[in-house]
Formats: C-alpha cells, structure tokens, sequence
C-alpha cells in the first residue's frame, strides 16, 4: 500500500527545488535586482506585482496577495492537489517519491480502488443490456456520448449482483463491504446496496473510482442513494463532475455548483462542461479549496425555494474565509420547482448561461440576506445590521475585498468605513483564522509600529543561517512577552536546520499559536539593511536590547513600588537588576 510521504523528503525537495526554474517554465519573468518579477498568474494585472525571491525560496504578489513555496505555486498554477504537485516537483528533479510503508493505519486501499473500477466497468456492461434503463436515460436528455463521458452505469434489480462476482470468498465480501458495494444486516446476511439504479461513478482527482451515486427509474424512495464514508471515499471532499470538467476544459474560468449528479450530466449534455455537484452534503471548507484551486470563479446554483436559500446561506457562511482578490463567488436563483436539468432543458443552453452572467455577487446576496432581517429606516435597525455582519466580515481575510464590503456596509448604517471597521473587528481573533486556531490578542505579535520582538524575528526569519549561530542572552528564556515564543522556536529550529530557506521556515511554523501566521507577511517585507550589514550583530544587539528592556521594566517596577516597601525577596531581587543594568551600560562605554 502506498503510505505516507516522508516529510524529510518533502523538505529537501522543497530546499533543492529552483524556484525560479520552475515558475520561469510555466510564466515570463524577469531578473530584477536580487528577485525576479512578472506579471501575476492568478489575477490580471498590466503591472507587474508578483516576485520570486530565490534566496526566500518564496513567491508573492503585491496585487493579489498570493504567496508560497514552489509546492503552493504548482498547486495554485496547475491546478494540483498537494500530492500531486509533490510526485511533479519530483519528477522535475529526477527522483522517485518515497512511501512510508506500514506507518499509515487503516484499510490498504489499492484493492479498494481496482475493486471500484471493477464494479463500475459492470456496471456500464449492464446499463448496454438493459433496454428499460437506457429508455430511461433517452427520456432525460441524454445521449450516448454524454453517458460514456460520465460512465453511467445500471445496477440490476436482485440481492446478490456483485456479491456473486466479487464476494465469492470472506476475502472478497470483506472487500466489498469496505467498499460499500454490500451491506451487512443484523442476522449477518449480506447483500447488494445498489439495486435496480442508474448508476453515476464518482471519480477523485486522479480519475480513480471512489463511489457511487444511484437513482430510481420511479417514484421510489429515496430516489438518490450514495456510497458511504469509506477509507478512499469521504462526502464532504469530492465533488461529483470535477473530473470530468478539467478533462473537458483546458482552462477552468467558471465552476457552476449544482446540487445533482443529473444537473451535472444534463448541463455537459447541452455543452455546459463545467458544473460540479456536491454528495448529498451541505458545501465544506474542503470543498471550497478543491474548487479554488481548479478555477477562481465559483457560482452556486440552488432552488429558489426554501431549502435552496438556507443552502445557500450555509454555502456563503463556508465560503468567506477563502475570499482573496482574484476570486469571485456568486449565487444564481432558480424559480422555485425548476432544477439546473429541468431548466436547461427547458429554455436551452444559451439563454442557462445568461443566467449564470446575471447571478447575483457575493457581496449584494450577504448584504441583501442581512438587510432583509433588519429596520434600516431606524437606528435600532442599522445597528443590528451592523452586529449582524460582524461575525461574517470578521471571517473575511484582510485586503481589497473586504475594504470594499466594508465600505458598502457602512453607507448602510451610516458611518465611515474607518469607524465601522473598528467597531466590527473581533479582538479574539484575526480576520482570516478559523475558530480552532484562534488565539488571545494579548498572545500576538504586534504588526503595527516594528518593535524589538517584532524586528528579531523578521531578522531571524529572514537570515536563518545567521540566527543558527547567533548567541541567545543568559535569562532570555524567561521572559515572557507577546511574541517571544515564536521568536525562541524560529531560533531553535534555525539552529537545527542552518540551510533552510526563509519560506520553509515560515511554513513550518505557521500554525504556531504566537503570530505564526504572520510569517509569510513578514517575509514580503524589506529588511531595513544591505547586504553589507552585519546581520549577525543586528539580531544579536536586538535580542540583548529585547533583555535590557525587560530588565529595565521590572526595575522600574520594584523601584516604583520601594516606597510602600519591598520584601525581602524583592530586595534581593532589585540589588540583582541593578547590577545586571548596569553591567552592560559599562561594558558599552
């Protein structure tokens, strides 16, 4: 079974990886200084803001705000899933990609997959035998070509299908049951979960069968079965139709989120090739990141009614984190009755994708929804939009769309966008952190006014090879001030990897509940220094400064509190102080 990537591997890969050879290969840029320059892949710009620093082993744009590794850049550029990119950056470097063997628990999944691919091939044999089900899918609109494209298939009517072929022995019934090709009773029978169904394969990134969606020819309930969660199959990852969109389109500028596998078919029949359907599950955060990285335009379809609009409300709420420039997401309305395959079918390709054109923004849909729910003509009122909002604009990461969304709802209540922004921003959270990796303000790195914490770890971040020598001061362990830990575990780590290049460093640490987030800013950033400085000296004198100034502060302190008396302990602690100070005051002069 192919296990885990050893991250040891992926670390060097990415350490002995050219950056700009890769980049270079896909978009033209040009040498600028130390960097190199372009014009930005991932949104249009006439201006080039995107650098690649190969000395960061870093790419970003100052339009878009994109940024990363080589691995990011093959993700977000060609459209890869994280494996994927890792097995092309290999191959561009001429070695193998290692497994972990044995390490991973769970199910060996290469028999899982062939045995899908099995089932799904049957499957497209019966649906050639059976006239009923291909009267049926002829009376959907659907042609011969569209079903091979979607290799729909036909389960039989009966208990034992697949489990006369495939579950022949415990072996084989266990396979099938891991799939959940079969189910298990409680008296232990086991039997066929698909039966008399047009069968619809769902395929993963790679092409792979993972599961299945079935459908009656009738009225019987429920009219859609799907696979369950199995250890190559997970509802709220795949997307029915991805695949087969990206095969269909060398570009993706549009996805069009659909709720069934029959609006999916149905729209590829009449030439619209880039709808994807959820499984049966409201929209996830994996979801979002899967249809980003194929396309930077999404647009959600649901039914005008009331399901379609809380649907849809839920699909908004999962989809503001992931807001950047260069994405769009809108939300396209349909009359309450009618699906994307009964509409299509109805009023016909071209005038289907005039109301894709008109669907409504983002932004009008999240106001409008809030509006809705409030008395604008009263303080009252406008003061409710605004805590209404609160919790949605604070999901928004910071940049260009969400000082426009603030503008917008601050002509609604009547305040600048300045005021509104600081009475909406969250002070337990940063803008664009999820709930569980959210962190106490008094715990982060201050990004405004550079102070010293702030200036080491940007020098560290920056030169790891010269924060790998460097000599933390006696006591400096100790303190405890926003900041500090990061700036210990960048020193750390930096000791134990002197050649990692800034980028790594800052994504290995950016989970880290200090401000680790905030790295990949911090290494856009200029250091106020040349090449001639001595960066060794820099961050040395900043962390002795970072010391003194500690020491300085709690001095003050006990100097302070002296005149209403110090305890014995204090004393000693405040005679220590002084000569701490006032050691490398002499030193200095």
């Amino acid at each position: 079974m192919p296990g885990r990537i050893p991250q040891d591997f992926i670390n060097d890969l990415i350490d002995r990886s050219d950056i700009v050879e890769v980049i270079s290969s896909r978009i033209q840029i040009k040498k600028a200084g130390r960097e190199y320059k372009a014009c930005c892949p991932f949104h249009g710009e006439k201006t080039a803001s995107f650098t690649v620093s190969p000395e960061k082993g870093f790419y970003h744009c100052f339009g878009c705000g994109a940024h990363g590794t080589v691995v990011g850049f093959l993700m977000e550029h060609d459209r890869l899933e994280f494996v994927e990119a890792i097995e092309e950056l290999a191959a561009l470097n001429g070695v193998d990609v290692p497994r972990e063997e044995g390490k991973a628990p769970g199910t060996p999944t290469t028999p899982l997959f062939d045995l899908l691919e099995k089932a799904a091939n049957l499957y497209c044999e019966q649906l050639r035998d059976n006239p009923a089900a291909i009267e049926y899918l002829k009376s959907r609109g659907l042609d011969g070509n569209t079903t091979n494209h979607f290799r729909i298939g036909f389960a039989p009517a009966g208990w034992d299908f697949l489990l006369k072929r495939f579950g022949s022995d415990e072996a084989g019934r266990d396979r099938l049951l891991k799939t959940g090709l079969v189910l298990r009773n409680e008296e232990g029978r086991v039997y066929d979960r698909f039966r008399d169904r047009i069968m619809f394969p769902i395929r993963d990134s790679r092409g792979r069968t993972v599961g299945f969606g079935g459908r009656v020819m009738d009225n019987t309930e429920p009219k859609y079965l799907n696979s369950p969660e199995t250890p190559v199959f997970h509802k709220g990852r795949e997307l029915y139709g991805l695949f087969e969109a990206r095969r269909a389109n060398r570009n993706l500028d549009r996805l069009l989120v659909v709720e069934g596998y029959m609006d999916v078919v149905a729209l590829a029949r009449h030439g619209i090739t880039t709808a994807v359907a959820t499984l049966g599950t409201a929209t996830t955060p994996d979801h979002l990141q899967r249809l980003f990285r194929a396309s930077n335009e999404i647009v959600f379809c649901f039914d005008g009614d009331r399901a379609g609009s809380e649907a849809a409300w839920r699909a908004l709420q999962v989809t503001l984190p992931e807001l950047r420039e260069g994405r769009q997401v809108r939300f396209l309305f349909l009359a309450d009755g009618q699906d994307p395959d009964s509409m299509v079918n109805e009023i016909g390709p071209e005038a289907f994708l005039r109301l894709v054109e008109d669907s409504q923004p983002l932004s009008d849909y999240l106001l409008e929804h809030l509006k809705a729910e409030t008395d604008l003509a009263s303080i009252d009122g406008q003061a409710r939009l605004a805590e209404l909002a609160r919790p949605l604009v604070n999901r928004i990461p910071e940049g260009v769309y969400r000082e426009l969304l603030l503008e917008r709802l601050a002509a609604e209540v009547g305040l600048s966008a300045e005021r509104l922004a600081r009475l909406l921003s969250d002070p337990g959270a940063a803008p664009a952190e999820r709930p569980q990796t959210r962190i106490r303000a008094s715990q982060r790195v201050s990004y405004g006014r550079p102070g010293p914490v702030r200036q080491a770890i940007t020098l560290a971040l920056h030169q790891p090879a010269t924060a790998s020598v460097i000599r933390v001061p006696e006591g400096f362990d100790e303190l405890d001030q926003p900041g500090l830990q990061l700036l210990r575990d960048l020193l750390a780590t930096a000791e134990d990897n002197p050649d990692i290049k800034p980028a790594r460093l800052a994504e290995q640490l950016s989970e880290h509940p200090d401000g680790g987030s905030h790295l990949t800013k911090l290494l856009t950033q200029e250091l106020p220094l040349d090449e001639e400085s001595d960066w060794a000296a820099q961050l040395q004198d900043t962390l002795d400064s970072i010391l003194h100034d500690d020491l300085e502060r709690r001095f003050a302190e006990l100097t302070d509190k002296a005149n209403h008396g110090l305890t014995d302990a204090e004393k000693a602690e405040f005679r220590e102080l002084q000569a701490q100070i006032a050691g490398p005051r002499s030193k200095a002069s």
